[in-house]
């Protein structure tokens, strides 16, 4: 039987989020539910997998809160469960950035369709960044794209002041996975004097739902937080694993490299002490 997977989040304040957790991690467990469910004062960030019945259940319950009432999401398929476990974790932010004043419910740049993006990234105006990790680029991003080379995204506010200029930079594209780093980001540039900030709306998955592979500008593959490691267009299940010593993202190319050692390195980290 299939897997639906449902990826979600929303910016919103709620200051009774801790009080949701227990309630929130019963129901999912009455429903034989797995994944990982962030709750924070500035909103929730999920991805979730189970039966057809199972996933439309929660994202229902999710929704009779009155500020989810119109809460989206995603989804794929996988044909094997990608989780081991359930969690339902508090935070003290959704996606971290270390900079709790920047808030994506005051203000966020223009949001721009998958339909939209490929002229968007195609003016020579304009400055593509992705705001994924290294390890996520390495893999795959759109032609054009700058890679800031963060480890995390709390070095990302350090790339914009480094390396990225209002005066110079007039016209600054973001994107991310799923949308939630992307409009983080956005609100971040909006605060740094950046004017015209636009984002990938719901991110690369939905890009890759949506776009033809023949019209597509993305190059490789989309790294995604789970045991499928990678997805192509269509969301299709992608030909990466993962180093089970260091966590990276292996190609069949990898895996001939002599430093590759099944559960022991990979070229990434054969190296480490």
């Amino acid at each position: 039987m299939s897997v639906v997977i449902a990826t979600f989040y929303k910016f919103v304040r709620w200051s009774d989020f801790a009080e949701k957790q227990q309630s929130l991690l019963t129901y999912c467990q009455s429903v034989a539910l797995k994944g990982t469910i962030l709750l924070a004062e500035e909103g929730i960030n999920g991805t979730i997998a189970g039966s057809r019945t199972a996933v439309d259940a929660v994202l229902a319950f999710l929704r009779t809160d009155d500020r989810l009432a119109d809460l989206a999401h995603k989804e794929s398929m996988a044909s094997t469960m990608p989780f081991d476990r359930l969690k339902v974790r508090l935070k003290n932010e959704i996606v971290t950035l270390g900079m709790p004043e920047v808030n994506p419910g005051d203000r966020v740049g223009t949001y721009v369709s998958p339909q939209a993006w490929n002229a968007l990234i195609s003016d020579p105006e304009v400055v593509v960044v992705d705001t994924r990790n290294h390890y996520e680029v390495a893999i795959g991003s759109f032609k054009r794209a700058l890679n800031p080379q963060t480890d995390s995204f709390r070095q990302f506010p350090a790339y914009v002041r480094d390396r990225l200029d209002p005066q110079r930079h007039k016209k600054v594209a973001l994107f991310c996975t799923g949308g939630i780093r992307c409009e983080k980001a956005s609100a971040l540039l909006l605060q740094q004097g950046f004017e015209q900030v636009y984002h990938l709306k719901d991110g690369i998955l939905k890009y890759l739902e949506e776009i033809p592979p023949e019209e597509s500008l993305w190059q490789g593959e989309c790294f995604v937080f789970d045991q499928r490691i990678a997805v192509q267009h269509g969301l299709e299940e992608g030909t990466y694993e993962m180093c089970r010593a260091c966590g990276h993202p292996i190609s069949d190319a990898d895996k001939q490299s002599p430093q590759y050692q099944v559960g022991m390195s990979c070229p990434y980290c054969s190296d480490r002490e």
